[in-house]
């Protein structure tokens, strides 16, 4: 399977976690990761993969640098490299027909297949909504969408890259970034939904992108969600690597990051 991720330095110890768990859950697959970067050297990303599974994981490093994206808005939270999943399909091999893209903030508590292997319905992406009716419809007049569209998460995003590169105008996202920056609060996420709305297949996010604020509002156990959800999302600034975590989905972190550390000792 293809795989997409984008990190800087600060989150590669997290990503070392969601790569374990994806191999721990997935034990007959094998994967081709390519990681989008600006800055990364050898040095940092040589330790990425240690302790783990080389025979079943292949790492192709993709540096981008920052020149494509001059002027588009930034912080802390959302470091240049969020955007880069935008542009997937201009600098991807041309060899890849679709590709799985995750955020480092994510583990895999189950199998991937059934996801990449979906059918797309004539869609461009497949992604899972995580917020509530009343933000939708907040989200909805805020980015200008019509009634129904669905505003999705974009930390699971797969990717039909043929018909992206058949049909996509790789010069949007870069207009939509300058004429909208001021008004963009979750950018890359609100750039593929303003743009992308009626090409985008609603994923379950019980299933594929289970985060805290889903689970308030869909309680299930523990036993239901390792039985069920193929991936829980540590979106937004509630993380459980850091002080103050707030919710029961942290857990499977931390199981994750101690089997890690102990493989590795």
């Amino acid at each position: 399977m293809n795989l997409l991720v984008t990190a800087d330095r600060n989150y590669l110890p997290v990503l070392r976690v969601m790569l374990y768990s994806l191999l721990k859950t997935n034990p007959k697959e094998t994967f081709s990761l390519y990681l989008a970067h600006s800055a990364l050297t050898e040095e940092e990303l040589h330790p990425l993969l240690a302790g783990l599974d080389r025979s079943r994981i292949s790492l192709f490093p993709i540096l981008l640098g920052t020149e494509l994206l001059r002027g588009a808005p930034v912080e802390k939270r959302y470091p240049l490299e969020m955007y880069y999943r935008l542009f997937a399909p201009a600098f991807l091999p041309k060899t890849l027909d679709r590709i799985l893209y995750l955020d480092p903030d994510l583990v895999a508590l189950g199998p991937v297949r059934p996801l990449y292997e979906l059918p797309m319905q004539g869609c461009w992406f497949a992604a899972a909504s995580h917020v509530s009716a009343p933000v939708q419809m907040i989200n909805r007049l805020r980015l200008g969408l019509p009634q129904g569209a669905c505003y999705v998460n974009s930390g699971v995003l797969l990717m039909d890259l043929c018909a992206l590169r058949e049909a996509q105008d790789p010069r949007l996202p870069l207009d939509y970034i300058r004429q909208n920056r001021l008004r963009l609060l979750l950018p890359d996420q609100d750039i593929l939904n303003a743009l992308y709305y009626d090409r985008i297949l609603a994923l379950d996010p019980m299933v594929y992108n289970l985060s805290e604020r889903v689970l308030r509002r869909r309680p299930q156990n523990t036993a239901w969600i390792r039985g069920h959800t193929v991936f829980v999302h540590y979106c937004g600034r509630n993380k459980p690597w850091r002080k103050g975590y707030v919710g029961s989905l942290g857990l499977f972190y931390r199981e994750y990051a101690r089997q890690l550390a102990a493989q590795a000792e």
